[in-house]
């Protein structure tokens, strides 16, 4: 079985594949302080709950946009299935060009999605990560990564919003009713759910102006599906292209 982990700056995901088959997955929030000695023995309760023993793990891949945890999930890992996981980065085949100014810049998650949102679906595309940051990433037919856009995440963007302002409570991403909200909870809502779906399709838009070819667009992340839900340009929502991408690209480095 392959050991997939995806480290972003709220959340590590976990992914456990037989073969093609995604057989189990969790998330746990990215703390820093956590040892790799905590994490090691956080996957192996999380194994056991599913009934699955560490000797069955033959193989792991990890990337990572938070190198404090990069070295104490590797070691983690490690720990637990004594196998160095391959982390990826530069040096690691993806399979995909990446033309922009400064590869080393783009996050290795946002790779990672392209690589898989491409492998399923062909190009040109886009692919909406609704993540802690709101991020486009743009591949085009031959498969290469053009770059994107960085927009603010929807949960940091609605705890600014309360933090800030004395007045105003805290309220749940939820779709309201109306545009037009008759209180203040319903106008929150109405303001954050309305304007990111707004600024997805209007982001979208615009990247289709310097795209000549029709553009498919993925969706991924926690709220992607509730954006996707009223998007007039998300067509696809797939919840593990992180994983599945990571999965692909541990086989093409094998």
């Amino acid at each position: 079985m392959l050991l997939v982990v995806d480290v972003g700056n709220t959340n590590i995901v976990v992914g456990l594949y037989r073969s093609k088959d995604l057989i189990a997955s969790w998330r746990i929030s990215s703390d820093r302080r956590r040892t790799p000695c905590e994490i090691a023995a956080l996957l192996k309760s999380l194994l056991e709950m599913k009934d699955i023993a560490p000797e069955g793990v033959d193989g792991a891949v990890m990337s990572s946009v938070v190198p404090p945890l990069t070295s104490t999930v590797a070691k983690a890992v490690k720990m637990l299935f004594n196998i160095s996981p391959l982390v990826v980065g530069p040096g690691v085949k993806t399979g995909m060009p990446i033309l922009v100014d400064n590869p080393k810049e783009v996050g290795t998650d946002r790779i990672v999605n392209a690589v898989a949102a491409y492998h399923k679906y062909g190009g040109p595309l886009v692919v909406v990560d609704f993540g802690t940051a709101t991020t486009f990433d743009v591949v085009s037919v031959k498969g290469e990564y053009l770059g994107g856009a960085i927009a603010p995440g929807i949960g940091i963007s609605m705890e600014a919003l309360f933090k800030e302002t004395a007045q105003l409570p805290k309220v749940d991403f939820e779709r309201p009713k109306n545009v037009i909200g008759k209180n203040t909870v319903e106008s929150m809502q109405s303001g954050i759910f309305y304007g990111y779906v707004c600024l997805v399709d209007g982001m979208i838009d615009l990247i289709q102006q310097e795209v000549t070819l029709p553009l498919k667009v993925i969706a991924t992340g926690g709220l992607a599906e509730s954006v996707a839900s009223m998007s007039k340009t998300i067509q696809k929502v797939e919840p593990w292209l992180t994983l599945e991408g990571l999965r692909i690209i541990y086989q093409k480095n094998l």
